[in-house]
């Protein structure tokens, strides 16, 4: 039953990430009389705060852009001299933290790999944000990041013994996290891509799936120290995409039972499309169908409960539905009913 498999299933809220952005001209972003911008935010204590957009900021292209990466400007404020500018960056992190979990995650994912292009400042960054995490968090961190050097900068600071922390991710091509996962005692996300590609099909991704788990089984890690990432595509991109991911699963599940966690970055499904929270909670409740037990999301928009009240029946999630497993090229179906609003 879906139920049964959402009570077992570990979310990796995917939030702490530098890439983030609020609207400049949204609800989220206060102007003052003296041209000065914050962030706001609402506290656990239900109260109203303030994180001031820094000038640097306002020199970036993303700013001019009208875009605020409200997670950059709180990661990098943790490098200022300034207490209480760090201190804003703290509460604003602690807070997320405290959404997140409170939303049902069981990991806090945090990757720092866009606060700066020089490497010893991601390092930085990472090493004071896991810091500043720890303090707040009662569930294990994934450290997340394209560098392995960023990713050991964050379990070099890592102290709770209890609560493993989670390596986002392994691959044939970085091999020297599998040396790295197992020196921090870390649990792992291991790719089923190619050494050299990303899979083509189900059978690739099977194929590449086993490589990967047996490798770091004979490495020492158990099938439950292991998250396998089976490769999410923009279902926008190729009708297939979806069906490939679900009959993947299904065979990687058979081979190797219920101890493995299947799933990972499950939003990429919807990227490019309208409608994403739609698409995302029809692809989960497929996904669960098919056995994945795990996924890189955000809790806050994407509730597991809602998905068991899902009617698969109504118009709107058969269309998507219909678009996740092939049966409408190009989304064309899908399209239409969103512009005739027929999907809200």
């Amino acid at each position: 039953m879906l139920c049964k498999k959402i009570d077992n299933f570990i979310i990796v809220g995917e939030n702490i990430h530098a890439t983030r952005s609020l609207k400049l001209n949204g609800k989220r972003i206060t102007n003052t009389d003296n041209n000065n911008q914050f962030i706001n935010y609402i506290d656990k204590s239900n109260n109203q705060q303030l994180m001031q957009i820094p000038d640097w900021f306002k020199k970036t292209q993303p700013y001019s852009q009208g875009q605020i990466k409200h997670f950059m400007i709180a990661i990098m404020n943790l490098r200022e001299d300034d207490p209480m500018i760090r201190l804003e960056g703290e509460k604003y992190l602690k807070t997320e933290v405290e959404k997140q979990i409170k939303a049902g995650a069981n990991y806090i994912d945090i990757n720092v790999d866009e606060v700066h292009y020089d490497l010893n400042i991601q390092k930085e960054c990472m090493k004071k944000t896991v810091e500043v995490i720890q303090k707040y968090s009662s569930v294990p961190i994934s450290i997340d990041s394209s560098n392995s050097e960023i990713i050991e900068s964050g379990l070099k600071v890592y102290n709770n013994l209890h609560l493993p922390p989670l390596i986002n991710s392994v691959a044939f091509e970085r091999p020297e996290v599998f040396d790295m996962a197992l020196n921090y005692k870390a649990k792992i996300i291991a790719m089923a891509t190619h050494k050299s590609r990303m899979p083509e099909d189900a059978n690739d991704r099977v194929e590449n799936a086993i490589k990967i788990i047996d490798k770091a089984v004979s490495l020492g890690f158990s099938l439950n120290d292991i998250f396998l990432d089976a490769i999410v595509f923009p279902i926008s991109v190729n009708p297939e995409y979806g069906n490939h991911y679900f009959e993947a699963v299904r065979e990687i599940r058979a081979k190797y039972g219920k101890e493995l966690y299947i799933g990972m970055g499950l939003s990429n499904v919807s990227f490019g499309m309208p409608m994403r929270k739609l698409i995302n909670q029809a692809f989960i409740y497929l996904g669960l169908e098919s056995g994945i037990n795990s996924g890189i999301i955000d809790p806050l928009q994407v509730k597991l409960n809602e998905i068991l009240n899902i009617n698969i029946n109504s118009r709107k999630f058969g269309l998507t539905i219909d678009m996740l497993t092939g049966k409408d090229e190009f989304c064309i179906n899908f399209l239409k009913a969103y512009r005739n609003g027929e999907l809200n």
